[in-house]
């Protein structure tokens, strides 16, 4: 559905996107997951046919986004940083027009519009002047005129931004929903987001793509830096610097008796560790690995960039 090869965006000599390639399949729901200023934002304008790329090739439900950008467009929805939005109108009248400039037929946008307005919980607003809404309000139009259209492809930029939990809940989920007519390309930098509601997740980091994979393999990829759990019957100063003192270790925290072990990347030091407390006379009453979060994964990624 979406096939990305090599994408360059140079500002001034300044790569703000990198050599990016990357693949999402129909029904997909992709984060696009990076820090500010990471080049998410420009890669989906490029995608999206609002600015061309320096570099490499794009192609969205089959279509060149640079030859063949008008067709690009009649299959897509975007939501911006910045919703789309006109102040000075209502948003029934707003998606209205929305729906005429995208085409959609005039006996279907009635239709279209109520189901936008549904989906997106603006039934009670629907005659209200969008410039005295809340910001919150005013993210879900932006989302609502994304979804006119039918589009095959959703690209959403931080789509979540000014809502408050109950509509971010509400949002994620219609965003789970989407998956099943859409495909879906999720741009943020919050870590929560991606996990509650993508498949798979690319991410991104100084304009390059430094991991992609599901949330649960970006976690096996880096099983070596997650940390170990032992439960040790012992003096806690004494554990601990024992603990320290094994090649590989980078930090150890214990409360109550149980110690939190970060390893380096790529080592498995379970066996050196359960070696180490028994040795030493102590009592060894449980060792696991701490499954890393998405967070922990994130952070590992970015921190070695």
């Amino acid at each position: 559905m979406i096939e990305v090869e090599h994408l360059t965006k140079s500002y001034s000599g300044r790569k703000a996107v990198d050599d990016v390639s990357f693949r999402v399949e129909k029904g997909e729901v992709l984060g696009f997951l990076g820090p500010n200023g990471a080049g998410k934002t420009t890669t989906l304008r490029i995608l999206t046919c609002y600015m061309p790329s320096t570099e490499g090739t794009a192609r969205v439900a089959g279509y060149d986004v640079f030859e063949e950008s008008l067709e690009v467009r009649k299959r897509i929805g975007y939501l911006p940083e910045s919703p789309p939005i006109y102040p000075e109108m209502d948003v029934e009248s707003y998606l209205n027009f929305v729906a005429s400039i995208k085409g959609v037929r005039s006996r279907e946008r009635r239709g279209q519009v109520d189901d936008a307005l549904g989906k997106c919980n603006l039934g009670d607003v629907r005659r209200r002047i969008i410039g005295r809404l809340s910001k919150g309000y005013k993210q879900r139009v932006g989302l609502a005129q994304a979804l006119l259209g039918n589009p095959e492809v959703l690209f959403l930029d931080e789509p979540t931004l000014g809502l408050d939990p109950k509509q971010i809940h509400e949002v994620r989920t219609l965003i789970k929903g989407l998956a099943a007519a859409h495909t879906v390309v999720l741009s943020t930098h919050i870590l929560p987001e991606v996990s509650m509601t993508c498949n798979r997740v690319v991410i991104i980091n100084n304009g390059r793509v430094v991991a992609m994979d599901t949330p649960e393999g970006l976690s096996r990829q880096l099983k070596g830096a997650e940390r170990i759990s032992l439960t040790v019957d012992g003096p806690a100063e004494a554990v601990r610097d024992k603990l320290l003192g094994v090649d590989g270790v980078l930090g150890v925290a214990e409360s109550g008796g149980v110690y939190t072990v970060e390893c380096k990347l790529n080592s498995d030091l379970r066996r050196t560790l359960a070696s180490t407390v028994v040795s030493a006379g102590w009592g060894l009453l449980e060792l696991r690995g701490v499954a890393m979060s998405l967070e922990d994964v994130f952070i590992n990624l970015i921190t070695q960039e």
